[in-house]
C-alpha cells in the first residue's frame, strides 16, 4: 500500500472540528434554537485550555459541557471558543481551543462526533455517531444539578444503541 502523503486522516478530523467550529458559531449569533443544545467534551489538560483550578481539580482529565439554558458571552475564532458558564452559582469563563475537543453532540437531532485523543495513533481518525436513543433529550435534566457540567464521560458513554462510523471504512485498501 502507498505511503499517505497527503495525511487524509488529519484533513478529516479538522472538517469535522470545523463542523463543530460552524455550529457554535452559528449559536453565538442565533442562539439555540429549538430543542438544539450542545454537549462539548475536551481534554481539561490540553494546551490552551483556560478554567478555573478547581475546576482542573474536579476534572483532571476530560470535562463535558453543556450548553442549553445558561451561558453566557459565547465567542468563537478559527482555533477556540470561550463560554461563560455557570458551577455552583458562580460565573466562570472557559476557554477551549477546538483541538481539546474530544466529543461534541446534538442529542436534540441524535448527532455526535468523537474524536481521537492527542494521544491516539494517527491512523484512529474522528467518528461520527448516529445515536438512537442515547442522549437525554431536551427536556431531560443533567444528571448533575449544575446545568453547565456533567461527571467526564462522553455523551457517547450515554447511549444504549448507536450506528458507528468510522472513515476508515470508505478508504480503499
Amino acid at each position: 500500500m502507498a505511503q499517505d502523503l497527503f495525511q487524509y486522516d488529519t484533513m478529516v478530523e479538522q472538517a469535522l472540528r470545523g463542523v463543530v467550529r460552524d455550529a457554535l458559531r452559528r449559536a453565538a449569533r442565533e442562539g439555540l434554537r429549538s430543542a438544539h443544545h450542545f454537549y462539548i467534551g475536551f481534554a481539561t489538560e490540553a494546551p490552551g485550555v483556560e478554567l478555573p483550578d478547581s475546576l482542573r481539580t474536579q476534572y483532571p482529565g476530560e470535562m463535558t459541557i453543556v450548553l442549553q439554558h445558561q451561558f453566557w458571552d459565547l465567542e468563537v475564532t478559527e482555533e477556540r471558543f470561550s463560554v461563560t458558564l455557570s458551577f455552583h452559582r458562580q460565573l466562570e469563563r472557559l476557554v477551549i481551543p477546538f483541538a481539546a475537543i474530544r466529543s461534541f453532540a446534538d442529542p436534540s437531532v441524535k448527532f455526535a462526533l468523537e474524536f481521537a485523543s492527542p494521544e491516539a495513533p494517527a491512523a484512529a481518525p474522528a467518528t461520527l455517531v448516529k445515536t438512537e436513543t442515547a442522549l437525554p433529550s431536551a427536556g431531560t435534566p443533567p444528571e448533575d444539578t449544575s446545568p453547565a457540567t456533567s461527571p467526564a464521560t462522553s455523551p457517547a458513554d450515554k447511549k444504549t444503541t448507536a450506528d458507528v462510523v468510522t472513515l476508515d471504512s470508505f478508504r480503499k485498501r
